[in-house]
């Protein structure tokens, strides 16, 4: 996990080193409830959940705040959401990515083919499978809002392929890419798992996976994180799935910013939501 909080447009994250004094990152259930006359209850939840992130410092650098200040009124930050990334998300991926799901039929939405004959469906537990059809093929896990996750140069990612997968023939790899999603490099290792350092330029990183054999191959237990080695969840039973924590992108919805008693620190708090595009 990333042990400080990253926050910015893509290609600009900066770290945010204080601790902040509270710290909320609630998912929204969106459940309605409907309460029949005789007294049934029926409720309503739709399939995703929001995200909503609640932060606030005491005594923030001058340079940390005048950051917030900016993204917080769209000041030289470009038209699009912002990057968060938590400092509890253990897993970057998308919750349903990580266990396997999809809105898609083709899963299209969370995976895509890079090489090779590929062939994504549904299987009977409304998982998400690939059917590799050359042992050369490759694919790649799909971010939803930008060209991969975001990272800046020097961060260290590591990479975990879906559970199941064969470390005698597999490859990981994760592929750096700069701000406009022009393709710089390549980490990748043989087995299930690679860590790489972000190189000169990189803003985003896209993981990949090869089976290296032919056969059906399940796209659940995959994990990306920062700055630790990928793993399963102890605290749910041996070979229990992390659950994604996601990486989605954001906005800011509201912001407060008091002088603090002794200048130029100031106390500065921040709400955001997690939405699928920001027009300003």
């Amino acid at each position: 996990m990333a042990r400080n909080l990253w926050i910015g447009a893509p290609g600009r994250l900066r770290e945010i080193r204080q601790a902040a004094k509270s710290w909320e990152r609630t998912a929204e259930l969106n459940v309605t409830e409907f309460k029949a006359l005789e007294g049934r209850v029926t409720t309503f939840a739709p399939t995703r959940t929001t995200r909503r992130l609640k932060f606030s410092f005491d005594w923030l650098e001058p340079g940390d705040a005048r950051h917030l200040d900016r993204l917080a009124r769209r000041v030289g930050t470009g038209r699009g959401p912002l990057v968060v990334l938590d400092p509890a998300a253990v897993n970057l991926l998308d919750p349903h990515q990580a266990a396997g799901q999809s809105d898609s039929p083709g899963g299209r939405d969370h995976w895509f083919t890079m090489n090779g004959a590929v062939a994504l469906a549904r299987d009977a537990e409304d998982l998400t499978t690939a059917d590799c059809q050359d042992p050369a093929a490759a694919i790649g896990w799909v971010h939803g809002t930008w060209a991969g996750w975001p990272v800046v140069p020097g961060m260290r990612v590591s990479w975990l392929l879906p559970a199941g997968w064969d470390p005698a023939t597999a490859t990981a790899q994760l592929d750096w890419k700069a701000a406009d999603g022009t393709y710089l490099s390549t980490a990748h290792a043989s087995g299930t798992s690679v860590t790489g350092t972000a190189p000169a330029g990189a803003a985003f990183a896209t993981p990949v996976g090869r089976p290296g054999a032919t056969g059906l191959f399940g796209l659940a237990g995959a994990c990306l994180t920062l700055d630790e080695e990928p793993g399963t969840d102890p605290g749910t039973g041996p070979g229990a799935h992390l659950l994604g924590d996601g990486c989605p992108a954001m906005s800011v919805t509201a912001y407060s910013d008091v002088p603090a008693a002794r200048l130029p620190y100031r106390n500065v708090s921040v709400d955001l939501v997690e939405v699928r595009r920001a027009a300003f």
